[in-house]
């Protein structure tokens, strides 16, 4: 497998990817990032799980199944707004909470940047941060992501508004 690291490996989704994703999508802790507002029902989510399947040209987006070795789902890593024609897509990425601050992330965006790189021949890739987000704002910067602007009031919140991040990096293509 080419996309995987001594702990982790990401894999395209399964149908058996859905009690994961249901969990996933459902965890309100992630709402306000992710401009989610009402729960994924089982049905919807196996809707995407079977659109999944097409390919990235097509659908112009991409989620892959972060996997620990042990062979359990540990998140979801993104490539969303998929644009051949100027080479460029937003990335996106969501680990459950009981396996953060273990590296996932962080191997994970690796292995996708060199995906982007090496298969996709991508030229830039981009993310939106909250302010408030730090762990991911250093998972990014981390990875020479530059931060290149800030939009104001853009996420709004029940306490008020968030400023977010704009991120950019430059794949070198």
């Amino acid at each position: 497998m080419f996309l995987e690291t001594d702990t982790l490996y990401l894999r395209a989704i399964e149908s058996s990817d859905l009690n994961f994703l249901y969990t996933l999508e459902n965890d309100v802790s992630v709402w306000q990032v992710s401009n989610t507002t009402t729960p994924y029902s089982k049905e919807a989510l196996q809707q995407y799980i079977d659109q999944a399947a097409y390919d990235i040209y097509t659908i112009k987006q991409l989620r892959l199944i972060i996997c620990s070795q042990h062979h359990e789902p540990v998140g979801a890593i993104d490539l969303f707004d998929f644009d051949p024609k100027n080479l460029r897509a937003g990335i996106g990425i969501t680990i459950a909470p009981t396996f953060r601050r273990q590296h996932f992330a962080s191997q994970s965006l690796a292995l996708l940047l060199s995906y982007c790189h090496n298969y996709l021949l991508l030229h830039q890739v981009y993310c939106t941060i909250a302010v408030s987000n730090e762990a991911s704002l250093k998972l990014f910067k981390q990875a020479d992501f530059k931060v290149i602007g800030v939009r104001k009031d853009w996420i709004k919140t029940v306490n008020g508004w968030l400023a977010v991040y704009e991120l950019q990096k430059i794949l070198n293509n």
